[in-house]
């Protein structure tokens, strides 16, 4: 087993100069445009009682560049574990990673969030006259964009890969197995359709 760094460093050896190079403190506008075509990210957070990697999604753009230094992101309707808030009031730093549909490179930053509830802020993030419950405020402090090697090892685009979600559980058998022969999957999975079109926000 590996427990040093330096021992890391021996088999990896030095990075390349391009990929320091390509991270900045601040969103530019190369790194702007990825963040304002992607429709998911993903936030993870760190907290006492354990970690958090949560998706995020939304129209494109939903990641609102305050300014270089600044993102907002708007907590939608969930399931009420907010983890991910939790962590940030404890340990503010945060890490997010967006992508964008039928693009290898993905973006990655690091920060330190803060959860608004300010009136107005939620108020410009409303959909269909529905507000977000708080919006999370991150401060940039690094900003780069990660080579599409991982995509394309897993070809994620490529149609002919997608799996059938038949080949999966459903959500509902999922949740029959944990909470026991009594929970209605068959219901579940039926009402789900709908909810998916009527509760998004």
């Amino acid at each position: 087993m590996l427990t040093t760094i330096e021992q890391l460093e021996t088999i990896y050896g030095e990075p390349h100069e391009r990929s320091l190079r390509k991270e900045i403190p601040y969103v530019n506008e190369d790194y702007r445009a990825f963040i304002e075509l992607a429709p998911f990210a993903v936030l993870a957070t760190a907290g006492p009682e354990g970690l958090d990697c949560s998706p995020r999604g939304d129209a494109p753009g939903f990641v609102r560049i305050i300014d270089e230094k600044t993102l907002a992101i708007p907590d939608r309707v969930g399931n009420n574990r907010i983890d991910s808030l939790r962590n940030i009031i404890v340990e503010p730093r945060l890490a997010l990673l967006f992508v964008v549909p039928g693009v290898g490179e993905t973006l990655r930053v690091n920060g330190r969030g803060r959860i608004s509830n300010e009136a107005a802020l939620l108020e410009s993030f409303a959909v269909d006259g529905k507000l977000p419950r708080t919006v999370v405020l991150v401060d940039v402090d690094a900003v780069y964009f990660h080579c599409s090697k991982a995509l394309a090892r897993s070809r994620l685009w490529d149609p002919a890969r997608h799996i059938e979600r038949s080949r999966l559980p459903s959500t509902g058998s999922i949740l029959k197995r944990l909470s026991g022969d009594t929970f209605d999957a068959v219901k579940y999975d039926l009402e789900l359709v709908e909810r998916l079109r009527t509760d998004l926000y």
